[in-house]
């Protein structure tokens, strides 16, 4: 067996979706496995919708997911014919292929005869199911190519096309069902599918992957590819991801577009693991590296049905992946996210490398990390009002203060020190961690949720841990600040 050719085809129009992106993940998986190629191919033949700045987004969004393809733009250079607003040529050729072997005809029919056929049938049925425009021209060659036509396939009117989808199984439909559709506008663009079979016929593509959305269009495509000559590829049609609520995923749910997770903090590799497993299971195994998706895919087990979007799932995949990640590589995703809230750090700063084993177990993305290291990274913290009012004040001033000499009397700056020499006061005073663990928390990090105190100090270091207590017991011997 060849190995595949799997091509993603998206049309430049807005954001890339989610689902979209799904899909194509399968073929590069498989393509990937298989040491075959994956070709990015950009449909961009809807002049009214389409824009530049969507096509970078479909570059940096194929970046960021490091869902890397061998052939197409960026690839093949500038003059790779993979805009299909650069394949016209090629899109006329095949349709004057398909007239001269009698497959197709240029059809001069106008809107107001369709339409007037269209009424018709609806008042001879009374409904417009089953509508099939037959031109009067489907038999004729008097026209002038000059005049402003399209050309039509003709669809035969008995038989079936089936195929053997390597998802939904055998397909079967009536050739009954189809019209004469249409293969190029008037103005030379071509429609959706014929534009794919032309451009998967001359890629070489061996396997289509794509949402079930497309089913519709899969018989016309290898009708096309019959009347070539050629053989179809395979066609695999993934189940839609559905909303919580059983309905089409859409902004309403969660965010649908790749570089929304991104920007809300996730790591590309939780987003590849958390979209294959949104319709395929290797077991019981959730969490995969991308190597490891890479390695075990297989069509087999990718189900039929719609997978549901579940966004609490989708955060665990992530925290995971977050966990996962060594510390250096961590701290260099993160650094952007801090400079978001205004703090400056290089990826290799010492303090945030040191906190980072303390704050992963409790984030989920790269901005909760960003926030929970906020404090370490700042040379003041940022106090949360309602935890400066409840807990620096003078009832836990003395014991801010002795928090301070013993801290300063530790015999070395670690955890097993410092415990040491805190505990010991606290045993001769007949005192808890709890009596001081709040006010110690909000001197060093502004906020009454942190990771353990020892560990808050080691990460910020002696000075700045004492410097810190020390200006929390002053904040505490003045009482809360009233006017704030």
């Amino acid at each position: 067996m060849s190995a595949p050719r799997v091509r993603f085809a998206p049309s430049p129009t807005g954001y890339l979706h989610i689902g979209g992106i799904r899909a194509a993940l399968y073929g590069w998986l498989w393509a990937k496995q298989k040491g075959g190629e994956f070709i990015l191919r950009i449909e961009d033949t809807d002049e009214q919708r389409n824009t530049d700045e969507a096509v970078e987004i479909i570059f940096e969004s194929m970046d960021w997911l490091g869902m890397d393809w061998n052939e197409g733009p960026r690839v093949g250079g500038p003059n790779a014919p993979y805009f299909q607003s650069e394949r016209l040529d090629l899109y006329r050729e095949y349709a004057d292929k398909l007239i001269a072997s009698g497959h197709a005809y240029r059809c001069y029919a106008g809107k107001e005869e369709l339409a007037e056929a269209r009424t018709e049938h609806k008042l001879r049925t009374g409904h417009e199911h089953g509508f099939r425009f037959q031109s009067p021209w489907r038999d004729r060659t008097d026209g002038d190519p000059s005049e402003s036509h399209v050309v039509r396939f003709k669809s035969p009117s008995e038989g079936v096309i089936a195929w053997d989808d390597l998802v939904k199984g055998r397909i079967e439909v009536d050739n009954a069902t189809q019209q004469d559709f249409v293969l190029l506008r008037p103005n030379g663009l071509p429609l959706y599918s014929f534009g794919c079979v032309v451009d998967d016929l001359t890629m070489g593509v061996t396997l289509v992957t794509r949402g079930d959305d497309h089913v519709i269009n899969t018989a016309p495509q290898i009708l096309m590819y019959q009347a070539l000559g050629a053989e179809p590829p395979t066609f695999a049609h993934m189940p839609m991801v559905l909303g919580p609520d059983g309905k089409k995923l859409s902004k309403r749910h969660a965010a649908v577009s790749v570089l929304e997770y991104r920007d809300l903090g996730y790591l590309p590799d939780a987003v590849l693991n958390y979209l294959v497993r949104l319709g395929w299971s290797h077991g019981d195994q959730e969490i995969f590296t991308k190597d490891e998706l890479i390695e075990l895919f297989d069509w087999e087990h990718v189900g039929s049905g719609s997978a549901r979007y579940d966004q609490k799932k989708f955060l665990h995949v992530n925290a995971e992946h977050l966990r996962a990640l060594p510390h250096a590589q961590l701290a260099r995703r993160v650094v952007p996210f801090l400079a978001q809230r205004g703090i400056e750090v290089a990826e290799d700063d010492a303090t945030l490398l040191a906190a980072l084993p303390y704050l992963t177990p409790r984030a989920s993305t790269l901005i909760e990390l960003a926030e929970a290291a906020d404090y370490f990274l700042r040379p003041v913290p940022v106090f949360e009002d309602k935890a400066r009012r409840k807990f620096l004040v003078p009832e836990f001033d003395a014991h801010l203060r002795e928090l301070l000499r013993r801290v300063e009397a530790a015999e070395s700056f670690d955890l097993v020190s410092l415990e040491a020499s805190v505990n010991g006061w606290l045993e001769a005073e007949g005192l808890s961690m709890k009596d001081i663990a709040q006010p110690a928390r909000v001197a060093l990090s502004g906020r009454t949720r942190s990771p353990g105190l020892y560990e808050v100090m080691v990460v910020l270091g002696r000075e700045r841990t004492l410097e810190r207590l020390r200006a929390g017991a002053a904040l505490a011997a003045s009482g809360p600040d009233l006017s704030a």
